[in-house]
């Protein structure tokens, strides 16, 4: 079967294809930028499209013999915008798979079933109605929560109960939901394939437990072996609510207020025997808690919604500029000759930030997030999804991957924190010497002014940051 998958870069994108090629299905994944995109975990023959459907002309073109074709494109970060760029991008994905011999299109959206709906649920209905006016059949598949290592609610859910022993919650958390695992989502959507009686449907899918938001935090930190104790007040507003929840977790705040607006609205399936038709069985939300923990202690979180661009607000063309601009910056550059074991030093540069931290001054780098979050920033918190293992796109802190060529020894982290300008950070290994680069390019007298203040900073951070990475073994020239 050849097999169309849009948004394969995103969180469920990335837990599909890896199941469909194991299937042995043929593959065409349709992505923003190749650069960020790896298929290298993708078993079997695997086609990579370049397309933006949130663009006016794609420019692209589908092949002919697709069989299925999964829409998963979601947008939620550009605040009123979303659903203007969520239908564009479903018309013009009908008018590139119209054009194909597709013959079901899968479609995953969220549970509509509420009389009042938020503009994020709107917006998914908005979707399925435009999908069901195309010519291919469509079988829409609505979920809630769903729960799985690297997956928005679970990484959310996670910052609450990890580190607040007792929370001043807002009323949403006695909000009813009904949670399902990641598992069950990929088997719902490889069991539907090519089924004539789905055809033309929608089916809720969840797991058998119908919680409230109090009930899953409380739950999620008994599997963590954890006492947590929440309060609920009524007069805390949606404003207060999306603030609260963003300094607390790692979500943008743009993210924070359609998840809070959408967290105000029950999302409860409505009955179905699709589940017993497929012979799937459900997981409840402690098991599907605990098969989150064990893929992040074995490593093996493969998508994580950190790294989405969507997280951030970031613009997906960055990953195309993989030169770091000269005229109009400054620059900060040091420069050791590495006289030990050069592979050492390359894996403590792909071991950067998360939990190992950023090797000197980490305490001045946590002040640096906090800062950032309180102007409205991304903060620290994101850390990063591998802890030894980057590519080009990942989220790593409050930078962003452009370039992680580890064949050709060079990092390039581009700064998604709120400056007067832009900022990159070079790590690159030549000929036995390791150059680590901090370039910035001020805008107006402001960003100016804050170079020049924080150049102090740089001077302990950036020499003991080198020194660190080559495990203080180093002979020593700096510029």
């Amino acid at each position: 079967m050849h097999i169309l998958i849009t948004g394969a870069n995103g969180y469920i994108g990335q837990r599909l294809a890896p199941v469909l090629a194991e299937q042995g299905h043929r593959i065409t994944c349709c992505v923003r930028s190749k650069k960020r995109f790896h298929t290298d975990h993708l078993p079997g023959n695997v086609q990579v499209i370049e397309v933006d459907f949130s663009a006016n002309n794609t420019g692209a073109s589908f092949p002919k013999d697709i069989d299925v074709a999964f829409f998963l494109i979601h947008s939620m970060r550009e605040g009123t915008s979303f659903e203007a760029l969520e239908l564009q991008a479903a018309n013009n994905f009908l008018q590139l798979v119209e054009t194909t011999n597709c013959q079901q299109i899968i479609y995953l959206s969220g549970i509509v079933n509420a009389a009042h709906l938020s503009k994020h649920l709107s917006s998914r209905l908005a979707v399925e109605k435009a999908l069901r006016a195309g010519k291919i059949p469509t079988t829409v598949l609505r979920a809630g929560i769903v729960v799985g290592s690297g997956s928005s609610s679970f990484e959310i859910i996670r910052d609450l109960v990890e580190k607040l022993p007792v929370m001043i919650t807002p009323k949403w958390v006695n909000t009813k939901c009904q949670p399902i695992g990641i598992r069950n989502v990929i088997a719902f959507l490889t069991g539907i394939m090519l089924k004539p009686e789905t055809y033309h449907q929608d089916y809720d899918i969840g797991g058998p437990e119908v919680l409230t938001y109090k009930e899953m935090l409380l739950q999620f930190a008994e599997v963590r072996g954890l006492k947590r104790y929440i309060i609920t007040v009524p007069v805390m507003t949606p404003r207060l609510s999306s603030y609260w929840l963003y300094f607390v977790t790692s979500t943008s705040y743009e993210l924070a207020v359609n998840l809070v607006n959408s967290m105000k609205v029950d999302v409860v399936c409505r009955p179905n025997n699709l589940a017993s038709q497929l012979n799937i069985s459900l997981l409840t939300y402690k098991e599907s808690v605990e098969l989150a923990f064990q893929k992040i202690e074995q490593q093996e979180v493969i998508s994580s919604w950190k790294d989405a661009f969507s997280a951030s607000n970031a613009n997906p063309q960055m990953i195309g500029n993989i030169e770091v601009p000269v005229f109009g910056c400054f620059k900060d550059i040091k420069r050791r000759v590495i006289q030990h074991n050069e592979e050492e030093v390359l894996q403590r540069i792909w071991s950067i930030g998360g939990e190992t931290g950023w090797y000197y001054g980490n305490r001045l780098w946590k002040i640096r997030g906090f800062m950032d979050k309180a102007f409205g920033g991304v903060g620290l918190r994101r850390g990063r999804t591998h802890k030894s293992s980057i590519s080009s796109g990942d989220a790593l802190d409050f930078w962003r991957v452009i370039v992680a060529d580890k064949t050709n020894k060079r990092l390039l982290l581009f700064a998604e924190m709120k400056l007067p300008g832009e900022a990159w950070l070079e790590f690159k290994i030549n000929e036995g010497e390791l150059i680590q680069t901090a370039t910035f390019r001020p805008k107006g007298l402001l960003g100016r002014l804050y170079w020049y203040s924080v150049l102090p900073f740089h001077y302990f951070i950036f020499n003991g940051m080198i020194d660190a990475l080559l495990g203080n073994h180093t002979s020593t020239t700096s510029n």
